[in-house]
């Protein structure tokens, strides 16, 4: 059985969360951004700032809408950080459980589940992804490591841009990073020559537990004339908690197999 197109977004879009977080002291002391760092001092200051925890639990409400398709959904998120990411839905109607090794989900409103590879997230988003690059998006860290060597940085409209010396073929990636908090401000990766656009911008972060996390995300996806557009926001974030992560197929659903 194929996926479904908006389908295939509706579950992304549960696969994804938010982000804005806290000051840093490369802001000059008279209170303005400072643009002249260099990209080793802004890359340094990138990384810093990155989350450390062991397990996050939150509710986030996904806002999705494809054309005329507009949907709002409330789920259950918790990750392990570097093994699990884990997604339930109301009356756990649609479950995800995302590990290094496979992307599985099942949807009990036509009993349906999918279980095997990254592949059914790179079609989805157009670049290849692996554990590491979604639990990255999600937590506002690069897809791809950001580093002084490889990449190239300009200010632009009052930010870094970063983006590789030598662009890929598949594709265009450019960063932009905040110069009040050093976070990612959005991460952009463009395919020209198949019409396809990701955009995903991070419009807020929170403390939680002196860690910066994402609260607020959007997501833009183009193929060709068609736009899809997710927005979620993390609420009543957790840190390190003992936390379970069931998942189990139910008998007799049909599975998603992928042509």
């Amino acid at each position: 059985m194929k996926l479904p197109f908006l389908k295939k977004y509706l579950v992304i879009g549960c696969m994804l969360v938010t982000f804005l977080g806290c000051k840093s002291t490369k802001i000059a002391s008279d209170g303005s951004v400072n643009l002249n760092l260099s990209s080793k001092e802004v890359i340094k200051e990138n990384s810093k700032i990155s989350a450390d925890f062991k397990t996050l639990q939150a509710k986030v409400r996904i806002g999705y809408t494809q054309g005329n398709d507009s949907q709002t959904h409330t789920v259950s998120f918790r990750m392990l950080k570097d093994q699990i990411i884990w997604i339930s839905s109301s009356f756990n109607i649609i479950r995800v459980m995302i590990t290094p090794e496979k992307v599985r989900y099942y949807n009990k409103l036509d009993n349906t589940y999918f279980d095997g590879d990254f592949r059914f997230l790179s079609d989805i988003l157009g670049t290849e992804l692996d554990f590491e690059k979604v639990q990255n998006l999600l937590l506002g860290d690069p897809l791809y490591p950001l580093n002084k060597t490889d990449f190239s940085m300009s200010v632009n409209n009052d930010a870094y841009l970063f983006q590789p010396k030598e662009q890929l073929a598949l594709f265009e990636l450019f960063y932009i990073i905040n110069p009040s908090h050093f976070k990612m401000d959005s991460q952009q990766l463009a395919q020209t020559i198949e019409a396809r656009f990701l955009q995903i911008d991070y419009l807020n972060y929170q403390k939680v537990e002196k860690q910066s996390l994402p609260e607020n995300i959007k997501i833009i996806v183009l193929e060709g004339d068609k736009e899809t557009v997710i927005e979620m926001e993390f609420k009543s974030v957790s840190l390190n908690q003992d936390l379970r992560y069931p998942f189990s197929i139910p008998s007799g659903f049909e599975e998603i197999v992928l042509k």
